[in-house]
């Protein structure tokens, strides 16, 4: 594995945690030594830049989380070592900062170890991504978040318009995007209309509330999750803030869309961005280290579904729709009961589209098709394959 420590600062966590802490097991990268990386693991960071929000004078350490952490209890069968790779130094320009943040991902990727990135504004998602050019694979991108950040691609990228940029990369890795917790007040019909066009999907937050089972599909459709710490109302944090944000999430509801998407097979990294490190509030910073803890304690309790069990370990429902020549196959996992589609695809393009032909949906949409309904997830699933 490369030297990621040169990217690194050293952290120095007080206090006196008892032996069943994570504080007392996870290892950390103090003066002593930067941790010896093995395989399947899971790897936090934190990256306190926040030049992509036009607020430079944010740069210090946004570690103030990490006592909070610490001290929480670890979960049963947590069977994977834990490790705090300490802070990525903001570099002299922003695209330093991103290039340190995508090597880091790259690598850790690469060795089937997870990472955790706390930012920073949310800009820092495209770094993230970048880290999965290497890898030459389709990816999917799940964004817990308010609004779409799509932003112009002709204006400087910055925390609420970066996904443009992305989409904008050659060559573009991105197969699908889709976003949690979606605010209606918050989205220009312009960004809408691009949105659907593009065949991404959202789970808006009223549909969240009616039934927080809308949400998991996306998350197990994802690599990469970005959640936006904006997206969580403001009374949680029990004080005022600097953003304001009388609807959103609350902190029970981004801990369970954090456990559900620990719980993915699929998913190989997470970012908590725009965490701002000024607040005051111990709620605040308890947050981040509870939605953490649950998205460690989902990946202990994976099941080993696709993409990485077989066929085998699943029932098979077969569908026929009036008037549609193909067939709607679903799967359901013996070990989980989690739902899956599958969506037929040129058989050229076998090896580039291998991990998105199979669609994560719920037996909602099994129910749908019975009733003669085309599922949604499978159309926009089809007409991004063909």
């Amino acid at each position: 594995m490369k030297d990621l420590s040169i990217y690194f600062t050293p952290i120095d966590v007080e206090g006196d945690f008892h032996p069943q802490s994570i504080g007392n097991q996870i290892e950390t990268y103090t003066n002593n030594a930067f941790p010896e990386l093995k395989s399947k693991g899971i790897a936090m960071f934190s990256v306190p830049e926040y030049r992509g929000d036009n607020q430079i004078e944010k740069r210090t350490s946004n570690s103030g989380f990490r006592e909070s952490l610490y001290a929480l209890n670890i979960g049963l069968d947590w069977g994977f070592q834990l490790y705090d790779l300490g802070d990525i130094t903001p570099g002299k320009e922003l695209k330093d900062t991103y290039f340190a943040i995508s090597q880091t991902v790259e690598e850790l990727v690469k060795n089937n170890i997870i990472p955790i990135v706390v930012g920073g504004s949310q800009d820092l998602t495209f770094a993230v991504y970048k880290g999965y050019e290497a890898l030459e694979q389709m990816v999917n991108i799940c964004a817990v978040d308010y609004k779409f950040d799509l932003g112009d691609p002709n204006e400087d990228m910055h925390s609420d318009g970066f996904l443009s940029h992305l989409l904008l990369q050659r060559p573009c890795y991105l197969f699908n995007l889709s976003t949690i917790g979606t605010q209606a007040p918050f989205i220009s019909h312009a960004e809408l209309e691009l949105y659907e066009k593009l065949y991404f999907d959202q789970c808006r937050l009223g549909e969240f509330n009616a039934d927080f089972k809308r949400a998991e599909p996306h998350l197990r459709n994802a690599d990469i999750l970005s959640i936006d710490m904006h997206a969580i109302r403001s009374a949680e944090w029990g004080h005022s803030s600097s953003f304001i944000q009388p609807n959103g999430f609350y902190a029970d509801q981004i801990c369970q869309i954090s456990k559900y998407a620990g719980m993915s097979d699929k998913l190989t990294s997470i970012g908590v961005f725009n965490y701002n490190n000024d607040q005051d509030s111990m709620a605040y910073a308890s947050t981040l280290s509870q939605i953490i803890w649950y998205f460690v304690d989902g990946v202990a309790q994976r099941k080993g579904d696709f993409p990485v069990g077989s066929k085998k370990e699943y029932t098979r429902f077969t569908v026929h729709l009036d008037d549609f020549k193909d067939e709607i196959i679903f799967f359901k996992s013996n070990k989980s009961h989690r739902w899956w589609m599958e969506v037929p695809y040129p058989a050229q393009k076998n090896s580039k589209y291998q991990r998105h032909f199979m669609v994560p949906c719920d037996e909602e949409d099994y129910h749908k098709a019975m009733k003669n309904e085309l599922p949604d997830l499978w159309w926009k699933t089809f007409q991004k394959l063909s």
